[in-house]
């Protein structure tokens, strides 16, 4: 067991095959966010606004044009990728695994080691990047960005800085219906390789940190957005959209939740017709794109209330950490000037060339992605409420063009789906691929129903079983005897008995009150059990009631 002295850290270092945790003793002691957020409140402005004052500002930043100002939004975006093994060396990467038990001498920055190059993080840059539209790069390097760190154990990240694998690309994508809608294009400043760094592991109880470098190493692509969003909806959407790129080309699970997808939000607010951009203040520790949202509308209408009190000058360049339970933004270390990363080429690793062939048939093995099935659902008449539930989550999209296949109407098929398998799917809190409902047994359901086989009620409870048990829409009707009733004769002499029986609801209905054919219609269906076609029950009923 060595000791390694840094900058006032004492860092036990274990050696041998297994290297166990490493840790680091920090000096004075610091309790995690706490200590950091109480740091913060106590450099916040002196005339801080009272809460009343802050939900004020909130509101009026929905209306940033009418008092003058407006919002500068970009973001930077780490996706972690679904790699077999790590960016330079053999390594597997499994989220929640015992701490420092994937790990070997190149990771660990161990000195005469040498990193070797994983293809399939060059594959999935070169997918990304033609998702978003950018210009791939035919001959792109590594740099060596420097900064220390205790979870950075080389003293350096191996990442690319002027010649990044993609560049100059967009994104486009649909507002949710419920936040007005709308189309929306951002631009794609750069996507670029990088490793990741490893991670701490902040004791609650006492005064030390450990280091996990099970994620040292793992392959990043960094997507860098031009300042092109306005609101804390435009940028939430933007981070969403980007998950389902991802998703949808199978680089990388996009889940937030563990770090695979992690997005920090640079925010500014100017005049309204100023080119000039204002002070921009970065947002880490957001993990959930609705705290995305939040974080950003609290930042803009804390920078609002500044200005309207002559506190612009209050405004620096800082990054602040999201507390979701505050619901705030706190200082978490400021910004004197730019880094000083002190880049150079990377000289254990050769250029990345790539030759047109290579992107070609990286090109023709993408799938459809988001946007474009977007507006294909949207050109065969679906509402954009429709669009947008379809074609933003993969597995639904796949499961309705699944249906679709079956020969079952576009309308009809999306109703089904939004309707109760979505609400089966928020109560059970389970994907559309883990039912046991499949897509062919949902179009016979459908087409059951169309031809007068069954009612839509019946419809209702066969699916309800298929969903939960499976099995076939034509096995229920059998085995439940389920089939409609269709003859006029078997409805009319239900309709005869149902009416002799209220002879008080009859004489009720002959004076006026004619709402009560709903009684008689729901009688009739209790009678059947549910089975008499209503069309011609409404019929039958329709002329019986009326005859003298």
């Amino acid at each position: 067991m060595a000791l390694t002295l840094l900058r006032g850290m004492r860092t036990p270092v274990s050696s041998g095959s297994n290297p166990g945790l490493f840790f680091a003793v920090l000096r004075p002691r610091l309790s995690r966010f706490t200590a950091r957020a109480e740091s913060a409140q106590a450099t916040e402005p002196k005339a801080a606004p009272p809460p009343r004052s802050i939900q004020l500002a909130t509101k009026e930043a929905a209306e940033q044009k009418t008092q003058g100002f407006e919002a500068v939004i970009g973001i930077e975006t780490h996706v972690q990728l679904s790699t077999v093994t790590k960016a330079f060396c053999s390594c597997p990467y499994s989220y929640g695994a015992q701490p420092n038990s994937t790990v070997c001498p190149t990771c660990m920055g161990h000195p005469g080691t040498l990193p070797v190059l994983n293809e399939k993080v060059v594959e999935c840059a070169v997918k990304l990047g033609l998702a978003l539209n950018c210009e791939i790069s035919m001959t792109s390097k590594f740099d060596r960005k420097q900064y220390f760190y205790p979870d950075l154990p080389k003293g350096y990240q191996i990442s690319q800085f002027d010649i990044p694998i993609a560049k100059k690309g967009h994104v486009d994508l649909d507002l949710p219906v419920e936040f007005g809608g709308g189309h929306r294009k951002f631009g794609i400043t750069r996507v670029h390789m990088e490793e990741d760094a490893g991670k701490l592991l902040h004791s609650e109880s006492s005064s030390y940190s450990q280091v996990d470098l099970n994620r040292a190493g793992v392959p990043l692509l960094e997507i860098v957005s031009e300042p092109d969003m306005r609101t804390g909806i435009e940028a939430a959407e933007y981070g969403a959209e980007l998950q389902r790129i991802v998703r949808y080309l199978g680089v990388s699970n996009g889940n937030m939740q563990e770090g695979s997808l992690r997005c920090d939000v640079n925010v500014s607010i100017r005049p309204v017709g100023q080119s000039e951009f204002g002070t921009k203040v970065e947002i880490k520790n957001m993990n959930s794109f609705s705290a995305i949202n939040r974080a950003i509308d609290y930042e803009i209408s804390r920078q609002i209330l500044l200005h309207k009190e002559g506190q612009a000058d209050q405004i620096v360049q800082e990054t602040r950490l999201w507390d979701e339970s505050s619901q705030k933004t706190f200082t978490m270390r400021k910004k004197e000037g730019l880094a000083d990363y002190r880049y150079f080429p990377e000289p254990d690793l050769p250029e990345v060339v790539l030759t047109s062939d290579y992107i070609n048939e990286i090109s023709k093995s993408m799938p459809e992605l988001p946007e474009a099935k977007r507006r294909r659902y949207e050109n065969m008449g679906l509402s954009m409420q429709d669009v947008l539930f379809l074609a933003n989550d993969d597995n639904i999209g796949h499961f309705y063009d699944s249906t679709l296949e079956h020969g079952a109407d576009a309308k009809l098929a999306a109703n089904w789906i939004m309707g109760d398998i979505a609400a089966y799917l928020k109560d059970e809190k389970v994907s559309i691929d883990e039912i046991k409902l499949t897509p062919l047994e949902l179009s016979e359901l459908i087409a059951s129903i169309k031809n007068g086989t069954i009612s839509g009620k019946i419809g209702k409870e066969i699916l309800a079983e298929l969903i939960a048990k499976g099995g076939t829409v034509k096995g229920v009707i059998e085995e439940k005897d389920l089939v409609q009733i269709a003859d006029p004769a078997a409805i009319e002499a239900m309709v005869d008995k149902v009416i002799a029986d209220n002879p008080k609801q009859l004489e009720q209905y002959r004076a006026g009150k004619t709402k009560l054919q709903g009684f008689f219609a729901g009688q009739v269906m209790k009678a059947s059990k549910g089975k008499a076609n209503p069309v011609l029950l409404n019929k039958i009923l329709g002329e019986k009631l009326n005859a003298n």
